[in-house]
């Protein structure tokens, strides 16, 4: 990447700050772009969802590995269930969408309950040895008693297609029959997966990101307190494709120590470890062990640590001088934090990142771990809320004495509680893929780039002012 006219500014930059300028090109298409990253993960796109409570669990993991993404499991949760978790997605179809399932007995309530859980908006009735009776939709669900069990709503012609069978055929199947989900069923008629037309189509634009295995990939996080060795031990046990060592000020001795400890153990994993924001961090961190660097201190909207303590740093220049300092060495950075349009997605790839991470963003999506709630005006959201905040505290902490907890709430960086509205036209996190991708492979044919590495190569970034910014928003209604 080169600055234009190569007057590099003598100020840091965010996102908004820059913009890139078209080049001469031969790329003739966004389906000639190749988006897999070279930082060993084996994702397919460069996209991470963020290790935070509120952002990634089971359906998450597996609908980001199945678009070719990754996704990084909280610190915070219980060795025993990351490990029950991993061994989830480990099963999950690597094509077929995992369906909500629910017994002919269950309540019209435990089916609005459940259903929202998944984007497709739908659940599949199965009997007890797990073969499918039929299927109920949100709108055969209204205006009924809540206590009304669901084999008497739900559909029972049933669109059953073979497990092998090629999406664009199902695709074409569903279209023609206007169903709401094909059922793949394996030979004794039990229920392997559903697709919906959405998920048919996007079986024949995404890669799956897989492991050696051919099942889905997941990564981890643990934090850099209590037996670093124990819990790395646990997670590499437990089948986790990628270690995410964990602390908001990454560049300190305990990090460092922690990375020692976890190389030790010969991972044959890669080993993440942030966050830092300078070229020194990154050195350090990679020095000790790390293959790739998380970049980022402050620029998250869960996050209060540059109004509580001053500290951070505009994240574009952040993830170039970090990814700079990690391309020197032959390691990698990602870039944490700050994105809220495609745009910033690919203005952090073409300043070094070979994957970005996204939090809030994804949040307000389907198959985050949140409850969906509705506000007074209809709208639906859930909750979230930053990893350093009183909430996250609390339940790191919950094992501790009252005064031991009641002390460490003190000293919370990070919003307790935010509402994330789901976007009616993009609810789900596919949604989400599809818009960021979309743009990203967009921004490498005006670059006239086939891969992200010569996207980076060929970006031409200039410096804006804040009109400058407001210029390139679009607007929905007359001025």
């Amino acid at each position: 990447m080169r600055f234009l006219d190569d007057r590099t500014p003598s100020h840091d930059l965010t996102y908004h700050d820059v913009f890139m300028v078209p080049a001469a090109s031969s790329v003739a298409s966004r389906g000639d772009v190749d988006l897999s990253t070279a930082d060993g993960t084996g994702a397919r796109i460069p996209l991470v969802a963020s290790n935070m409570t509120a952002v990634s669990g089971r359906r998450m993991a597996e609908t980001m590995a199945r678009r070719g993404g990754l996704a990084v499991l909280p610190q915070d949760v219980p060795l025993a269930r990351v490990a029950e978790t991993v061994a989830r997605v480990k099963r999950s179809h690597v094509v077929l969408d995992t369906p909500v399932q629910l017994r002919p007995d269950q309540t019209v309530d435990e089916a609005l309950a459940l259903i929202p859980k998944r984007a497709h908006g739908a659940a599949l009735v199965a009997d007890a040895e797990g073969r499918p009776l039929g299927l109920v939709v949100e709108e055969a669900c209204r205006d009924v008693d809540r206590w009304t069990q669901v084999h008497r709503v739900m559909d029972r012609e049933l669109l059953l297609v073979d497990v092998d069978e090629d999406p664009r055929a199902v695709f074409d199947r569903l279209d023609h029959t206007r169903t709401a989900l094909a059922v793949a069923v394996d030979d004794a008629g039990r229920l392997l997966g559903v697709q919906s037309r959405q998920g048919a189509l996007r079986a024949t634009l995404y890669t799956p990101a897989v492991d050696d295995s051919g099942r889905l990939r997941v990564a981890a996080a643990l934090g850099v307190n209590g037996d670093v060795a124990e819990k790395a031990a646990s997670l590499l046990g437990a089948g986790v494709d990628c270690l995410v060592l964990d602390t908001a000020h990454g560049h300190q001795e305990r990090m460092i120590a922690a990375l020692r400890v976890v190389r030790a153990l010969d991972p044959r994993v890669p080993v993440v470890a942030g966050n830092v924001v300078s070229a020194e961090g990154t050195v350090a961190l990679l020095d000790a062990g790390a293959d790739i660097v998380k970049v980022g201190v402050g620029p998250g909207a869960m996050c209060t640590t540059r109004m509580m303590t001053g500290v951070g740093r505009p994240q574009f220049s952040a993830v170039l001088e970090c990814a700079t300092a990690a391309r020197e060495r032959g390691g990698h950075v990602w870039a944490d934090g700050g994105v809220k349009h495609p745009r910033d997605v690919a203005l952090a790839l073409a300043a070094g990142a070979a994957s970005v991470m996204v939090g809030s963003w994804f949040a307000g999506t389907h198959e985050s771990p949140g409850t969906l709630a509705t506000d007074a005006e209809g709208r639906r959201f859930k909750q979230s809320f930053g990893m350093a905040s009183a909430r996250a505290v609390a339940q790191r902490t919950a094992t501790e004495s009252s005064f031991d907890r009641a002390r460490k709430a003190l000293y919370e960086e990070g919003i307790s509680s935010s509402r994330m509205y789901l976007d009616p036209e993009r609810p789900g996190v596919e949604d989400l893929v599809d818009q960021i991708c979309s743009g990203v492979r967009s921004s490498c044919t005006y670059a006239g780039a086939r891969t992200l590495e010569e996207f980076h190569a060929r970006a031409v970034v200039g410096v804006q002012s804040a009109a400058g910014f407001a210029e390139g928003r679009p607007v929905t209604s007359s001025w």
